[in-house]
């Protein structure tokens, strides 16, 4: 370790911290002591698969992904857009998205339990009506479903993509069973255990899938106006070109997102794995510190 990384302030300790400031908040660092630091049991052992792909860079393509996949369900998206202040407040949706990941992933039994019961609360006041007069409301398990399965499969096609030690078959299922214990608890009531029943349940709510103006809007916003500095909007590009391509081909045609499979291959992949290799090598320090206070 280089003396200025040694005192917390070297080119890799800043880009650290100011990507786990971004992703976490202000209150991060005091949220991560008290997910990792407080003693009890926990729902998924440090064996688990859902620790792995959690715990890794590949979480940011996979999560802007999933966020243009959900946006397909003319429900999910008319809900998000009314309720979500996404283009209001997009840090502080994705602080609390990581908050909530983090602490049902890394946290005590009681505190992913609270922090389960609390999203339930958010989703039952969320309620309305589409442009075109159709009820919703976020509590509905089969809109949670949707939500819970477009998720789930963005976050393992990234981490089997651009993951520093992507899963095998049984660990692909054993993420997926991770994922439905934090199902069940939110109010879904069978979700899939599986890879295969993953991609059988995304294959069923095809025919419920359309894009609305409402999704083309949060596509533009995710990849043509991301709220994000000018100096790192390069490597955003990155993240959101690949996000787009780990995207189902089927998705990206009702999106009218383009798609190069040449260039995607030859160019986009290897940039993509290079930023992501980026962003792990600048946040291992903390990962490393938050294992030795677990420990």
């Amino acid at each position: 370790m280089r003396p200025a990384e040694a005192g917390g302030r070297g080119p890799r300790a800043r880009l650290g911290e100011g990507l786990f400031t971004r992703v976490a908040g202000p209150d991060g660092e005091r949220r991560r002591a008290r997910i990792h630091g407080t003693p009890g049991p926990r729902w998924f052992g440090p064996e688990r698969p859902v620790r792995r792909v959690h715990g890794d860079a590949s979480m940011f393509i996979g999560g802007l992904s999933a966020l243009l996949l959900q946006s397909l369900h003319p429900l999910a998206m008319a809900a998000v857009a009314a309720h979500s202040g996404y283009r209001g407040d997009p840090w502080g949706r994705l602080q609390r998205t990581s908050a909530f990941l983090a602490t049902t992933t890394y946290g005590t039994a009681e505190h992913a339990e609270q922090a389960c019961a609390r999203v339930r609360a958010v989703h039952e006041r969320v309620r309305g009506l589409t442009g075109s007069g159709e009820p919703y409301h976020a509590s509905d398990p089969h809109l949670l479903a949707w939500v819970h399965i477009a998720e789930t499969d963005s976050f393992l096609r990234a981490h089997q993509r651009y993951g520093a030690h992507p899963l095998s078959d049984a660990e692909c299922d054993g993420y997926v069973e991770d994922m439905a214990r934090v199902a069940v608890e939110l109010g879904i009531p069978d979700p899939p255990r599986s890879r295969a029943e993953l991609s059988e349940r995304l294959a069923a709510y095809r025919p419920e899938l359309a894009v609305t103006e409402q999704a083309r809007e949060a596509a533009r916003f995710l990849l043509l106006h991301p709220p994000v500095p000018l100096v790192v909007r390069l490597p955003y590009g990155v993240l959101a070109a690949n996000a787009v391509a780990l995207l189902p081909r089927w998705a990206t045609e009702q999106l009218r997102l383009p798609r190069l499979p040449l260039v995607e291959d030859v160019c986009l992949l290897p940039l993509g794995r290079a930023t992501t290799a980026t962003i792990r090598w600048a946040m291992a320090p903390a990962r490393q510190r938050v294992t030795s206070a677990a420990g």
